[in-house]
């Protein structure tokens, strides 16, 4: 066991030998910790808080009480192989939130990156991939295999299919069952989700500049018209100027095996 005596742990927690805990690290009662852990400095866990199995946790990301991370898969096909949890620096873990560790056949790890938030009982299944500052609000579940990037939100009580990407600075409406790819900067919501169009509030509060957001408009509307994969094959090729119409297109070319959410005609 490699405890830095810098430090906090409170008496009544149990930390596994093996364990490495990293200066300015506080654990608070009750909590425990496996013998693969790896907490670094400035980690805190709040109260009656349960990290196990081969999980790192990164700088400053603060665990809140009942949260239960780097237990084994929810799946079936998991048998016991060694996987792993890699959670980034400066993220916000509250209560009675669940992330579990990969499998063989997903690649072996789950990963979370940098300064997200995940409220309240919300869940990161096996084999996900998280970017920086991704929120997922209470009682989200997402599914095996998803991968979300950057500033994504995803409204509470909603569900994400396994397989599926949402892509960067996407927001999913509330009560929203996704389960299909979602493009950048899109707005989707409904029970059976639709896009509404795009994500402005979170284009905004990006400072994306205006001109982005007027070819972002333009594309959504290209895009509801005629066939979805070769009009963005073709505009791909047309070279777009914009970064942020190329980053939709070079989304929708990408590999996966899902269909995607697309936008309604225009009117």
């Amino acid at each position: 066991m490699a405890i830095d005596p810098g430090a906090v742990i409170h008496p009544s927690s149990v930390i596994e030998d093996g364990a490495q805990i990293a200066a300015g690290v506080s654990i608070g009662p009750f909590c425990h910790v496996g013998p693969e852990v790896v907490l670094h400095p400035g980690v805190s866990l709040q109260s009656h808080v349960v990290v196990t199995g081969q999980t790192e946790i990164g700088e400053d990301t603060s665990v809140f009480a009942f949260a239960s991370l780097g237990q084994i898969p929810q799946d079936l096909k998991f048998k016991g192989e060694k996987t792993s949890l890699v959670i980034g620096k400066r993220n916000r873990i509250r209560e009675y939130v669940t992330m579990n560790t990969g499998t063989e056949g997903g690649g072996g790890v789950t990963r979370v990156g940098d300064d997200c938030l995940f409220m309240s009982s919300s869940h990161v299944a096996h084999d996900v991939m998280i970017g920086n500052r991704v929120i997922l609000v209470n009682s989200v579940a997402i599914a095996g295999h998803c991968h979300l990037e950057d500033d994504v939100i995803v409204g509470g009580l909603s569900g994400v299919h396994q397989w599926v990407r949402i892509g960067h600075g996407a927001m999913i409406g509330a009560l929203s069952m996704v389960t299909a790819d979602v493009l950048p900067n899109a707005l989707v919501a409904g029970p059976r989700a639709d896009v509404e169009g795009l994500n402005l509030v979170g284009l905004k509060r990006r400072g994306v500049a205006r001109s982005d957001i007027a070819a972002l408009r333009d594309l959504y509307h290209v895009l509801s018209e005629g066939s979805f994969r070769e009009t963005a094959r073709r505009l791909h090729d047309e070279g777009p100027e914009s970064p942020l119409v190329r980053e939709v297109l070079d989304f929708i070319l990408g590999p996966s095996d899902r269909s995607f959410l697309t936008p309604r005609p225009h009117k």
